[in-house]
Protein backbone atom coordinates (compact mmCIF):
# COMPACT_ATOMS: atom_id res chain seq x y z
CA UNK A 1 0.00 0.00 0.00
CA UNK A 2 1.19 3.52 -1.03
CA UNK A 3 0.65 6.73 0.19
CA UNK A 4 1.17 10.22 -1.45
CA UNK A 5 2.50 13.31 -0.43
CA UNK A 6 3.59 14.84 -3.26
CA UNK A 7 5.86 17.41 -1.20
CA UNK A 8 8.98 19.33 -0.24
CA UNK A 9 10.26 17.51 2.87
CA UNK A 10 14.00 17.73 4.11
CA UNK A 11 16.90 15.94 2.99
CA UNK A 12 17.49 13.37 5.15
CA UNK A 13 13.24 11.99 4.90
CA UNK A 14 14.26 9.54 2.23
CA UNK A 15 17.05 7.68 4.05
CA UNK A 16 14.66 7.64 7.76
CA UNK A 17 12.01 6.29 5.72
CA UNK A 18 13.98 3.18 4.03
CA UNK A 19 15.86 2.91 7.45
CA UNK A 20 12.01 1.84 8.76
CA UNK A 21 11.47 -0.64 6.14
CA UNK A 22 9.83 2.11 3.58
CA UNK A 23 10.53 2.67 0.20
CA UNK A 24 10.50 6.36 -0.75
CA UNK A 25 9.90 7.25 -4.53
CA UNK A 26 11.43 11.00 -4.82
CA UNK A 27 12.75 13.40 -7.24
CA UNK A 28 15.20 16.77 -7.34
CA UNK A 29 13.29 19.37 -8.24
CA UNK A 30 14.74 22.20 -10.89
CA UNK A 31 14.54 25.90 -9.74
CA UNK A 32 10.85 27.45 -10.52
CA UNK A 33 9.42 23.88 -9.18
CA UNK A 34 11.79 24.19 -5.59
CA UNK A 35 10.76 27.74 -5.75
CA UNK A 36 7.13 26.75 -5.84
CA UNK A 37 7.49 23.98 -3.65
CA UNK A 38 9.17 25.80 -1.04
CA UNK A 39 6.39 28.84 -1.33
CA UNK A 40 3.70 25.52 -0.31
CA UNK A 41 5.94 24.55 2.55
CA UNK A 42 6.31 27.80 3.93
CA UNK A 43 2.19 27.90 4.08
CA UNK A 44 2.26 24.04 5.51
CA UNK A 45 4.07 25.24 8.39
CA UNK A 46 3.04 28.34 9.19
CA UNK A 47 -0.25 26.65 9.21
CA UNK A 48 0.85 23.40 11.47
CA UNK A 49 2.22 26.49 13.79
CA UNK A 50 -0.98 28.07 13.68
CA UNK A 51 -2.96 24.95 14.70
CA UNK A 52 -0.59 23.74 17.35
CA UNK A 53 1.01 26.78 18.39
CA UNK A 54 4.17 24.14 19.08
CA UNK A 55 7.20 26.19 19.38
CA UNK A 56 9.09 23.08 18.08
CA UNK A 57 7.04 23.99 14.83
CA UNK A 58 8.75 27.54 14.72
CA UNK A 59 12.14 25.81 13.67
CA UNK A 60 10.73 24.67 10.87
CA UNK A 61 9.24 27.92 9.27
CA UNK A 62 12.90 29.02 9.98
CA UNK A 63 14.32 26.81 8.15
CA UNK A 64 12.08 26.97 5.50
CA UNK A 65 12.25 30.89 5.37
CA UNK A 66 16.81 29.51 5.47
CA UNK A 67 16.22 27.76 2.18
CA UNK A 68 14.08 31.07 0.56
CA UNK A 69 16.57 32.80 1.64
CA UNK A 70 19.37 30.96 -0.25
CA UNK A 71 17.17 30.35 -3.21
CA UNK A 72 16.77 34.29 -3.43
CA UNK A 73 20.76 34.62 -2.92
CA UNK A 74 20.61 36.60 0.50
CA UNK A 75 23.05 35.87 3.43
CA UNK A 76 22.12 35.88 7.12
CA UNK A 77 23.22 38.88 7.72
CA UNK A 78 21.23 40.84 4.47
CA UNK A 79 18.24 38.93 5.34
CA UNK A 80 18.63 40.52 9.17
CA UNK A 81 18.97 44.23 7.66
CA UNK A 82 16.09 43.50 5.64
CA UNK A 83 14.04 43.17 8.54
CA UNK A 84 15.62 45.79 10.88
CA UNK A 85 15.09 47.82 7.97
CA UNK A 86 11.52 47.01 7.80
CA UNK A 87 11.02 47.60 11.48
CA UNK A 88 12.59 50.72 11.55
CA UNK A 89 10.15 52.44 8.89
CA UNK A 90 6.86 50.29 10.26
CA UNK A 91 7.76 49.43 13.33
CA UNK A 92 7.53 45.74 15.12
CA UNK A 93 5.06 44.03 16.55
CA UNK A 94 5.55 44.69 20.44
CA UNK A 95 2.60 46.71 20.63
CA UNK A 96 0.03 44.38 19.85
CA UNK A 97 -1.53 46.78 17.93
CA UNK A 98 -4.95 45.13 16.18
CA UNK A 99 -5.78 47.78 13.31
CA UNK A 100 -9.87 47.58 13.20
CA UNK A 101 -10.74 49.88 10.42
CA UNK A 102 -9.80 52.93 8.55
CA UNK A 103 -12.49 55.48 7.65
CA UNK A 104 -12.01 58.23 4.90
Amino acid sequence: MAEEYDKLVRDEIPEIIEADGGRAQTHVAGEDEYADRLAAKLAEETAEYRESRDPRELADVLEVVHALRELNGLTPEELAELRAEKAERRGRFDERIVLERVEE
